[in-house]
């Protein structure tokens, strides 16, 4: 995890000199500064354990139906804070903002956030798709996106993500579903116009830059690995699929994914996409893409799905239950399972009892659940720790 946030009063001073003295480079007219509480930098210089300890400690006195909650990424489409409040109450350990849960222009969407966190000492991972352009929930983001980006000079994606990653930020969001680290130069392709660019060194540099400029904010994300420009098709419809080996994978589609990685993405979403020369099952369901996830990129950091109703909107028999696709996430090495497509304020607790009974029979071993609910956790801790507090920035240059 590479959080380089509120971590040390070095870290606090630099951040705040980047965004509200030179907002050229980092904040590209976002209208924002940040500053971090004396309690802030106090608690960051306090000798304490680590996130990562500080979680397994936790996720250790946790039922299994509690760490089978804290693995859970849920939705409900509304924006009444009481209905939002009671939702979350089941324990999930996160919760994804799409348009249905974004008020109306002059509401406060903090209110929205504040009541998806009934505990605000240990919030749950709020998240929403931001990347911009195409792809955008918040409005006032005017911000340059993948439709220009892919043209422009590296420095652009850096400025245009810092601007976006602030303007997430100010209203209490964590995670950033927002980087396309897919790369396709076909501009019939379904992601083309949400990728950073149309080689994969060029992706690369433009996702490194992403990242880079996010996490001084919040948690980035890369999606959708292990890439969806080598599989043809949309996954929100059906499963894309490709013949393309691991080796011609790994001189292209991973090029951008690699490089997101070494820049310090906290959270990596896997496609509904088959690479059926490496493994059949879409990569989201298949232990072996975890594995080249982990062990030849070298992230450690959180893995979540992409929305697991888009697999049941796949038609395909072998997906049509939200919860088993639920329990074989989670047991090839997904840490956080979201759901979107088709779900009710019943889905979400589904699948903790699903999730419950699969632990119980030993269908998902114990261990399993408790490293993903202790990356989880690790995460929500990381990103409470940073306590800041957004004010305008009254030096910041308008976006061109």
């Amino acid at each position: 995890m590479s959080r380089r946030r509120a971590w040390t009063a070095g870290a606090v001073a630099l951040i705040a000199f980047s965004v509200a003295v030179v907002p050229a480079a980092a904040a590209a007219g976002s209208g924002l500064s940040r500053a971090t509480t004396a309690g802030s930098i106090e608690s960051a210089n306090a000798p304490t354990s680590g996130p990562s300890d500080r979680a397994a400690e936790m996720v250790a006195d946790m039922t299994t139906a509690e760490q089978a909650a804290s693995v859970v990424m849920g939705h409900i489409s509304t924006t009444d804070p009481v209905a939002l409040r009671a939702y979350m109450a089941q324990g999930l350990g996160g919760f994804i903002l799409m348009g249905g849960n974004i008020p109306a222009p002059g509401a406060e969407l903090k209110t929205i956030t504040a009541a998806l966190a009934p505990d605000p000492d240990l919030p749950p991972l709020i998240a929403i798709d931001q990347e911009g352009g195409i792809v955008s929930r918040l409005s006032g983001d005017g911000y340059a996106s993948s439709t220009t980006l892919k043209t422009l000079p590296v420095e652009q994606t850096s400025a245009a993500f810092s601007a976006r990653a602030s303007l997430v930020a100010q209203a209490d969001i964590t995670v950033n579903f927002g980087t396309v680290a897919d790369v396709t130069a076909d501009p019939s392709s379904f992601i083309h116009g949400r990728a950073l660019g149309t080689d994969p060194r060029s992706s690369a540099d433009r996702v490194a830059a992403a990242t880079d400029a996010q996490e001084q904010f919040l948690a980035s994300t890369l999606k959708h690995f292990p890439g969806h420009g080598a599989a043809p098709g949309d996954s929100h419809h059906a499963i894309p699929s490709t013949t393309e080996t691991l080796e011609q994978w790994r001189a292209s589609d991973a090029i951008p994914f690699a490089a997101g990685i070494d820049a310090g993405a906290s959270v990596l979403m896997f496609g509904h996409l088959a690479y059926t020369a490496i493994d059949p099952a879409p990569a989201s369901l298949s232990p072996r893409w975890h594995e080249i996830a982990r062990d030849e990129l070298g992230f450690d950091g959180v893995i979540v799905s992409d929305d697991l109703g888009m697999l049941q909107s796949s038609g395909v028999a072998d997906y049509a239950d939200p919860v088993q696709n639920a329990v074989s996430a989670l047991a090839a090495g997904t840490d956080l399972v979201l759901m979107i497509a088709g779900s009710t304020d019943q889905t979400a607790g589904q699948i903790v009892s699903g999730v419950t009974t699969a632990v119980e029979s030993g269908a998902l071993p114990a261990e399993r659940l408790a490293d993903a609910a202790t990356r989880v956790m690790a995460l929500r801790l990381e990103s409470s720790a940073s306590s800041a507090d957004w004010a305008l920035c009254g030096d910041c240059a308008p976006v061109d």
